[in-house]
């Protein structure tokens, strides 16, 4: 596989200590991310992989949102809940059963096998008519453990921190990438979330376009500029600050809340406290409070019932260009459940119209999550 061209201007630079790097079968890219004293020992991948066919992946555009849709038929042929013993994630030492081709790994990045994205390009177009474009842009897997049973809230803090230099890694890389316009973080846990992989893992998107949800905020913070002066970002947290009953944490670094209008039973953002864009602007010392933050929230989420809580978390990152200049990086961490026994379902108003209804009070939730700390 050809190297992926660099966007010109964009300075892309090691944060940590540059990662052990193979190739799976098919070529795809393959990293290492690892705690000090430890080697990765990666085998040479024997698997018989058929190449990947980029046409797979198409992008589409909504003329009635003004929206892009992707298409990716090769989708349907993913892995679906295999047994633990033939998990994809965990090591493979002999290099013919899984994705990670190692006897032991701490935390690993590759290239999705059946990717949303994939390619390259450049600035994306809006076509005339009912005409597919390819659907370019990068898909990667990030796991966090090499333990099949564990997750997140599980990780020592060393090794949490690790996983955001690997976040940050990948960050300043993809934002690098010629035809990428944004570059999104995230982690779905949780059968009912949809989760068919149960190893703690997430994964990194690399869009050619701008979502949906960050151009709406976009706009707003551009507006909130035009008439106050000011970010508005920073304003909310302020605010929420001044405001307290929402404010679930608050460290020398990172302020984590339950938000005014929270659309989903559990949620809460946690923003740094100075205004930065994405994770490669903040010091080494705000990389830990925000690994340690992180983990203090997702370990409150798993004692709020008597199983763990099925989430879904979102890393907003913005690009120093004038189209992303207000962002402001935060996380979003969200769940389902509204209750011990029941589950939020995204029905017909917020599936059709894009119009969320909450089951709870923000503060309720808030308190509950103090109480949990």
């Amino acid at each position: 596989m050809a190297p992926w061209p660099k966007r010109a201007g964009r300075l892309v630079f090691d944060i940590v200590t540059a990662p052990t790097r193979a190739k799976l079968a098919d070529g795809r890219d393959l990293l290492f991310f690892s705690l000090p004293g430890h080697t990765p020992a990666p085998v040479v991948d024997r698997r018989p992989l058929p190449e990947r066919d980029p046409a797979q992946s198409q992008l589409r555009f909504d003329r009635t949102t003004g929206q892009w849709v992707i298409i990716a038929a090769l989708r349907q042929d993913r892995t679906y809940k295999p047994p633990a013993d033939q998990c994809p994630l965990c090591p493979g030492p002999t290099g013919l059963t899984s994705e990670v081709p190692v006897p032991d790994y701490d935390v690993v990045v590759f290239e999705n096998r059946f990717p949303s994205l994939c390619g390259t390009g450049s600035t994306l177009a809006v076509p005339d008519g009912f005409v597919p474009v390819p659907g370019y842009g990068r898909c990667e897997v990030i796991c966090f453990s090499s333990d099949h049973t564990g997750s997140f809230a599980d990780l020592e803090a060393s090794h949490a921190r690790l996983v955001v230099d690997a976040w940050r890694h990948r960050t300043a890389d993809l934002m690098g990438l010629a035809g990428v316009e944004e570059v999104f973080c995230f982690e779905n846990r949780g059968e009912e979330i949809g989760v068919t992989l149960s190893h703690p893992h997430g994964q990194i998107y690399g869009y050619p376009y701008l979502t949906p949800r960050t151009a709406v905020m976009l706009e707003q913070a551009r507006e909130h500029r035009n008439r106050f002066g000011r970010n508005l970002f920073e304003d909310l947290l302020a605010r929420e600050v001044t405001d307290g009953s929402r404010v679930v944490a608050r460290t020398s670094s990172f302020t984590a809340f339950v938000p005014f209008a929270a659309r989903w039973p559990v949620e809460v953002h946690v923003y740094p406290n100075r205004f930065v864009h994405n994770l490669v602007d903040l010091s080494d010392g705000e990389l830990d409070d925000f690994a340690q933050i992180y983990l203090d929230l997702l370990r409150r989420f798993d004692r709020m019932y008597s199983a763990p809580l099925p989430y879904m978390s979102a890393l907003h990152q913005y690009a120093d260009t004038d189209a992303q200049r207000e962002g402001y990086f935060h996380v979003e961490l969200m769940s389902i459940r509204r209750s011990a026994t029941a589950l939020k379902y995204l029905a017909a108003s917020e599936s059709a119209m894009d119009a969320f209804i909450s089951d709870v009070m923000p503060e309720a939730v808030a308190e509950r999550l103090r109480e949990l700390g």
